[in-house]
């Protein structure tokens, strides 16, 4: 077992039993890269579950992933080269290791909603969002506003990999991060919950700072290129000026994650 232990208040049974049927998808984010994991391993801030190394791997840097995996008390498991690059989900840079790092907050669609029930909620929903270094700012902004939850949907968003983290500055490992397997179907749990689904268009005609906003509410995040591909219940627009048509969609989510957290 890892020498670090979860800080704050601690979980109530039920969400340490929900946590310990989680699949292991949902329960860590998996890095590879010695860097990176070596990194990590040095993190009094995170737990890593174990490290994976190929048996093809050696070298001075993976005998100092070892030796401090030996020191911190992180299991270590061998095994072939193609397993560890399928676990990185990269054919090109997992340098023969990887490693689960736990992320307390993250967790599936259907346990955020049944946790949340009837509370106020506020969640971003990714609908397309390929950048990688989008994402990883949207789940620091987020996070530091206080946001309950940033749905990535496994269908067309970036794995939360070495880029998504570096552009978190490291906040991806405590983000509320809630994983789907579409935007459509989250979008179809939400309203079935109660939820409004706001989006954010240039077009609409309805301003968000002077809107109404509903208790519980999901703000769909359109991708890059495309926009916003699912259906909304209400549409909103960010006012600029000066002939500017649109904010980059990270910077866009700063602005309604800290209008949400004024209104509180």
């Amino acid at each position: 077992m890892s020498r670090r232990t979860e800080g704050g208040a601690p979980r109530r049974a039920s969400e340490g039993h929900d946590r310990a049927e989680l699949s292991p998808r949902d329960k860590w984010i998996t890095i590879f890269g010695r860097k990176p994991v070596l990194e990590a391993l040095n993190d009094p801030a995170l737990t890593v579950a174990k490290v994976v190394v190929a048996d093809n791997a050696g070298g001075d840097s993976l005998d100092e992933i070892l030796s401090t995996a030996r020191r911190v008390g992180t299991p270590v498991e061998r095994a072939t080269a193609t397993r560890v690059k399928w676990l990185a989900g990269n054919g090109k840079q997992d340098q023969g290791v990887v490693a689960d790092v736990d992320a307390p907050r993250m967790t599936p669609l259907q346990n955020f909603l049944r946790h949340r029930g009837r509370k106020p909620t506020q969640v971003f929903l990714l609908d397309g969002v390929t950048n990688p270094g989008n994402v990883g700012m949207i789940l620091r902004t987020a996070t530091g506003a206080g946001f309950d939850g940033v749905v990535l949907p496994r269908a067309g968003t970036p794995h939360v990999g070495p880029l998504v983290i570096k552009a978190s500055a490291g906040v991806a490992f405590q983000a509320p991060i809630v994983n789907a397997p579409t935007a459509t179907g989250a979008v179809d749990a939400f309203r079935e919950a109660g939820y409004e689904i706001y989006g954010l268009s240039a077009r609409s005609q309805r301003s968000l700072f002077r809107t109404e906003l509903a208790p519980r509410a999901v703000f769909v995040l359109g991708g890059e290129t495309h926009g916003i591909s699912v259906r909304t219940d209400t549409d909103l627009r960010i006012p600029l000026h000066n002939g500017v048509e649109s904010l980059n969609v990270a910077v866009a989510a700063a602005v309604v994650a800290f209008e949400v957290a004024n209104r509180r």
